[in-house]
């Protein structure tokens, strides 16, 4: 019933049928954080990659490469609320919107793990 208000009040005037549009295609679309924005998430990602490794090897620092999006995301939603306990990344999360955090996910998911033993025998061969 409430909706057909909106509508009907959308119809008045010339716009009516734009409003109409407009109303179904917000109805309709996907949420604005179905995927984060990589390259924005590539240009926050200076702070974690100084201590998070860009190899997505572990020492001593979990990895975030290659992780599944909604991981990360949960993860540093955890860190934002103080149920995972680690003061540094409790500050770090902190000052990270929704978006950013979405968008770092999408940055950091869409990379995968180098194999470093690949790459020092490369290396070598050079």
């Amino acid at each position: 019933m409430m909706a057909a208000g909106v509508v009907k009040s959308l119809q008045i005037g010339r716009s009516g049928a734009f409003g109409v549009w407009t109303l179904t295609a917000l109805l309709y679309a996907p949420p604005l954080s179905a995927a984060g924005d990589r390259a924005l998430g590539e240009y926050l990602s200076s702070e974690c990659v100084t201590c998070h490794q860009l190899s997505g090897q572990s020492q001593g620092i979990p990895p975030i490469v290659g992780r599944p999006d909604s991981h990360f995301v949960e993860a540093m939603n955890e860190y934002r609320s103080k149920r995972r306990d680690n003061a540094i990344m409790q500050t770090i999360a902190g000052k990270f919107s929704d978006a950013e955090i979405e968008a770092l996910a999408a940055y950091f998911g869409s990379m995968k793990p180098r194999d470093t033993k690949t790459d020092r025998n490369q290396r070598g061969r050079r």
